[in-house]
């Protein structure tokens, strides 16, 4: 396994599936049907179109990174959770750095609160789009009411001719404490473990990768007892134990985003994909360089303090080989 990321120089058929929290990448238009005006010219944070541009071209220029040190290609495959609209995808998408890429786009609203939803892009030449739905967490606030969060993604397709199935999370926080959220989290590993098995009773031996910003490490009770079986492996419980992390919350390095997929891709099969690698993208120049936050994510906001960096995550992506 290690072998393949320690060889210098790229690797023919390797190919990046990745993920990336896009931390609050809004437009600059007031939606009134969302909990958007921060993220307006007039808001508390003052969110103008040339901040919006800023933001734009410092993720594309992330994205174009991610994994071509050994893969001929930008991603094959990226989640992106924290997008207001299919309309920033577009923006995205369509930078100089990506606008050659060919990105295809998975969106659909979702009907969660502040209008933040999750999406799927794909290179159009090597992954060829056959389906794709949504489905709706119901989980409760603390008065009892519904707490309308985000819908989990589903996109099955041709990754290089094998059929694959992905799964877009973004999970709800801790923002009202871990133990007291942490059965809602609980709740969205027992949604997609029933997506998945209705994909493995549809297809046999069906390959499947679970990806998103989980708000919950790899070796939390929702991802390692409730979400990840005998069926999976998470290649991101070893990136924990060894000290890495996407994001610090609460001044504590934590692995929220992580690629899951399942154990078939350990085996090398003639003519299908195989997993070698995970990591964690957390290069120098995505980092706090200095202060009290110095090795942190380069955050676009502190508070209401505009810093003009990328995100409060790093991306995360793991390597597959075509056999």
């Amino acid at each position: 396994m290690f072998s393949f990321f320690k060889s210098k120089g790229k690797i023919k058929h390797a190919y990046t599936i990745a993920f990336y929290n896009l931390e609050n990448l809004f437009d600059t238009k007031n939606d009134p049907a969302i909990l958007d005006d921060d993220f307006t010219p007039k808001g508390r944070k003052k969110w103008s179109y040339k901040r919006y541009k800023r933001k734009i071209k410092k993720l594309s220029s992330v994205i174009r990174q991610i994994g071509t040190e050994k893969s001929f290609y930008t991603p094959a495959i990226i989640g992106v959770v924290e997008v207001e609209n299919r309309a920033v995808l577009v923006d995205l998408i369509n930078t100089n750095n990506l606008k050659n890429e060919h990105y295809g786009i998975v969106h659909y609203d979702s009907p969660d609160e502040r209008g933040i939803d999750v999406a799927l892009l794909y290179k159009k030449e090597l992954f060829e789009l056959l389906h794709s739905e949504t489905f709706p967490l119901y989980i409760n606030a603390e008065n009892g009411e519904r707490d309308y969060t985000r819908d989990v993604l589903l996109v099955k397709g041709n990754l290089n001719g094998e059929l694959i199935h992905v799964l877009v999370n973004h999970w709800p926080s801790r923002r009202s404490g871990e133990d007291f959220t942490e059965i809602n989290r609980i709740k969205a590993a027992e949604l997609v473990s029933s997506i998945t098995n209705k994909i493995s009773n549809e297809f046999e031996d069906a390959k499947i990768i679970i990806m998103g910003d989980f708000n919950d490490d790899p070796t939390s009770k929702s991802v390692k007892k409730y979400l990840v079986n005998d069926t999976f492996y998470n290649p991101m419980e070893r990136l924990i134990a060894s000290g890495n992390g996407s994001l610090n919350y609460k001044k504590t390095w934590h692995l929220f985003d992580q690629v899951i997929f399942s154990k078939n891709f350990l085996t090398a099969k003639e003519n299908k994909h195989s997993f070698k690698y995970a990591e964690v993208f957390d290069r120098y120049f995505l980092k706090e360089w200095k202060g009290k936050y110095k090795g942190n994510p380069f955050r676009t906001y502190v508070g209401k303090w505009y810093q003009g960096g990328f995100s409060d995550h790093f991306p995360v992506y793991v390597y597959l080989k075509k056999n």
